[in-house]
């Protein structure tokens, strides 16, 4: 089967799922469910994810070595953030995230199909750069679904002042819940990072075979970084919340898909090079 026909087969349930949630979550002027997602649901997100999985897994593992570029890096990190969003669904009501999340993730799908890119990393089999690749990409996942999580509470938050709730955001948890919830995913998240950066930099010879580089990618990074590291501590001391709060996750979320995702988008897409 050509390679971007089987990419199509998660996209096409995402987008299929989204046209769903979108129908009956954000659309549908009947009153508010309380029991979130359905069986039928779960069941249908958790074959999504499990084929997104095994075509991801084809992408990053076409023969020798490990490829990882612009649009598998993008797609592992959605595919990771759907999963965190699947287990979170099981104990916290979330409609209006999955017309939010079900869209950009099949797009997801097709990137590495669209872009696959020809960069192999260095030092892939080794188990200190196989901890520091899965601390760093669920620091990447969990900061996603922190942004979704953002969208979302600025979407009911705007929608709530002008009184025009919907079933999906009338469905939601009480926004302080919602806010407590972010602020949690940001404070892990937040920590992950903190180690992807202190091991990449401290190891990097074992790592990836070379001294530290200040480029692009550890400007970005240490940017993001600082970006979250003020948010919680003014969150801390000064108990920052509410629009500001989520502008400031927003904010570093940007830089932190820049410090790599951009990169590689620059190296790979407009300047067509491999490495």
């Amino acid at each position: 089967m050509p390679p971007i026909l089987l990419h199509l087969v998660p996209a096409s349930i995402y987008a299929a799922l989204g046209a769903h949630f979108w129908r009956t979550r954000w659309l549908d002027p009947a009153p508010a469910r309380r029991n979130g997602l359905s069986l039928t649901e779960r069941l249908v997100i958790l074959f999504a994810l499990a084929t997104h999985g095994y075509v991801l897994h084809g992408a990053l593992f076409p023969g020798g070595g490990m490829h990882f570029g612009f649009g598998v890096a993008l797609s592992l990190m959605l595919w990771l953030a759907v999963l965190f969003y699947w287990i979170e669904a099981l104990y916290t009501r979330l409609d209006g995230l999955q017309t939010l999340a079900m869209p950009i993730a099949a797009i997801s799908c097709l990137l590495p199909a669209l872009f696959p890119g020809h960069h192999i990393l260095d030092n892939s089999g080794t188990p200190a750069f196989r901890v520091h690749f899965i601390i760093a990409m669920l620091a990447y996942s969990l900061f996603t679904l922190a942004a979704f999580h953002a969208l979302l509470m600025s979407a009911a938050e705007k929608r709530l002042h002008d009184g025009r709730l919907n079933r999906a955001l009338a469905n939601l948890p009480p926004l302080l819940t919602m806010e407590a919830l972010l602020f949690r995913l940001v404070s892990i998240a937040f920590i992950l990072l903190t180690l992807t950066l202190v091991s990449g930099i401290g190891f990097s010879e074992v790592l990836f075979g070379r001294p530290a580089r200040f480029d692009h990618k550890t400007v970005f990074g240490f940017a993001s970084w600082g970006i979250f590291a003020t948010l919680l501590v003014g969150r801390h001391f000064w108990g920052w919340r509410g629009r500001p709060a989520l502008r400031w996750i927003l904010a570093g979320f940007v830089a932190l898909l820049l410090a790599y995702v951009g990169t590689r988008f620059v190296t790979e897409i407009l300047l067509a090079r491999p490495a």
